[in-house]
């Protein structure tokens, strides 16, 4: 599930990247793509009708780090990164879903560089859109030969 906000510039992260995994899985029925937006909280219904195994939240984290860099965000840590430009904070999301579905959850987050309205994405950003885009997709394919 990707999260963020479209209009304000790296925040939209999260959306851009589920539209490109949406592309790249739309024939594996295995596997089903969400855009959480700024309402991730919307889409638990549905995703628990998936019954999944396995979750990866893809959002805009402020981690203090260089614009692109990307970390796999462990549940201890998301109290101390600032993710939310969302309705409901992300670890109110997380929390959630693991009493309601019971699957492993896994957040990737990605260090924005503008988050203001009517910005684009920036450079930085793009380049790491498209590794999280290869690595999820590579990693979600080579888990089916386990």
């Amino acid at each position: 599930m990707g999260i963020g906000n479209e209009i304000k510039g790296d925040d939209a992260i999260g959306p851009i990247i589920a539209r490109k995994l949406s592309e790249l899985f739309h024939d594996n029925n295995d596997v089903a793509v969400f855009d959480g937006g700024t309402v991730p909280e919307n889409y638990t219904g549905s995703i628990r009708k998936e019954s999944p195994t396995h979750i990866i939240l893809i959002d805009a984290v402020e981690m203090k780090k260089e614009p692109g860099h990307i970390r796999v965000v462990c549940k201890d840590e998301i109290a101390k990164y600032n993710i939310s430009t969302h309705a409901m904070p992300v670890s109110f999301l997380i929390k959630y879903m693991e009493t309601t579905i019971g699957a492993e959850i896994i957040l990737i987050g990605i260090q924005p560089k503008l988050m203001e309205l009517d910005q684009n994405i920036s450079k930085e950003i793009e380049e790491s859109i498209d590794k999280v885009v290869n690595v999820v997709f590579k990693l979600i394919n080579s888990s089916k030969d386990l």
